[in-house]
């Protein structure tokens, strides 16, 4: 039988910044005391289920939210993934929107700031490795907004348009020997989920 491995994909909890409406990026900001108490309500939320571990974005917000997570589920933090890291927007960085920050705005991003394609290259590459190295499990995985995003339309062409503070998503994989992988999701931002398997190469 084809191993099915599953991935619970959380954003990190609220930061100063998020409140403020800064771009964050890769600046790390902790968690303010509002996202703590998001986490802790994703957590109940995922009780229903079962999860055998947590990796996590290396950032001390995505970390924290890793550890509240496990203390609430019963289950460790094994891992930080470095390529799980936050889009990297550069010089955009604490800006609100303002003139200055439209002066940096290009298609599909900011001046100075990591591509798209750079970022979905990378997600993708990390969670296929996740999958592939824990066959069958199920796995939290503690990112970013931008990056989760990304990852799960590269993944399933899913169009998701945004991931809020603390949301959970859901993907499936399918590993099939010398042939394509399967994702899919059943649930984004913490909502069932209907959409079609996408098929991507074997690796």
């Amino acid at each position: 039988m084809t191993p099915q491995t599953t991935l619970a994909l959380v954003r990190h909890g609220e930061t100063a910044w998020n409140a403020q409406k800064r771009i964050q990026g890769r600046s790390d900001i902790p968690l303010n005391a509002t996202g703590r108490e998001q986490v802790r309500a994703t957590a109940r939320a995922m009780q229903v289920d079962e999860w055998d571990f947590i990796v996590c974005s290396p950032l001390s917000r995505a970390r924290e939210s890793a550890e509240i997570l496990g203390t609430e589920l019963g289950i460790n933090v094994v891992a930080e993934v470095p390529a799980l890291v936050e889009r990297d927007y550069g010089p955009a960085e604490g800006l609100q929107d303002s003139e200055e920050l439209n002066a940096l705005r290009i298609p599909g991003g900011f001046t100075g700031a990591e591509t798209e394609l750079e970022v979905a290259r990378r997600s993708t590459s990390a969670l296929t490795d996740i999958v592939t190295t824990h066959h069958g499990k199920r796995i939290i995985v503690v990112a970013h907004g931008t990056l989760i995003r990304i990852a799960m339309t590269a993944l399933t062409g899913a169009q998701v348009t945004m991931i809020s503070n603390a949301a959970h998503s859901v993907l499936l994989h399918t590993a099939r020997e010398d042939g394509p992988h399967e994702w899919h999701a059943t649930i984004v931002n913490g909502e069932h989920y209907r959409h079609s398997a996408q098929i991507s190469p074997a690796r």
